[in-house]
């Protein structure tokens, strides 16, 4: 057997994060999937700074449908924090995963939220 689905998403991790890193100007927007929840990161990678997050976990957060639904609430929720800190173009990191599905759907949800990328 050639590995896991995890060992296949590192590996292509890797390779996007060769070529992709957040600066101070156009910070990281970095994807977190899991089965129960999506999670989602605005990382200035010049200081190792998180500079806005929102999860669908969090406490805050208002359930909104299923899975895809709640990546499009997320991908809004962490629009509007990085346009409150400051923050209109960032770098879309998918973090190894499909841009399908959920992830797709969050993206969206930024861009719809006022982020450019």
């Amino acid at each position: 057997m050639a590995g896991s689905k995890t060992s296949r998403r590192e590996r292509i991790k890797k390779g996007i994060r060769k070529t992709l890193a957040g600066t101070t100007a156009r910070p990281r927007l970095s994807v977190f999937r899991s089965n129960k929840g999506i999670y989602a990161q605005v990382i200035d990678d010049s200081t190792g700074k998180t500079l806005a997050s929102a999860s669908s976990l969090a406490k805050d957060f208002v359930e909104a449908g299923n899975k895809v639904d709640q990546s499009k609430a997320v991908g809004k929720l962490v629009a509007e924090r990085a346009v409150a800190a400051g923050i209109s173009k960032v770098v879309f990191d998918r973090n190894g995963y499909l841009y399908h599905g959920r992830v797709k759907s969050l993206a969206e949800g930024a861009r719809e939220g006022g982020l450019d990328f």
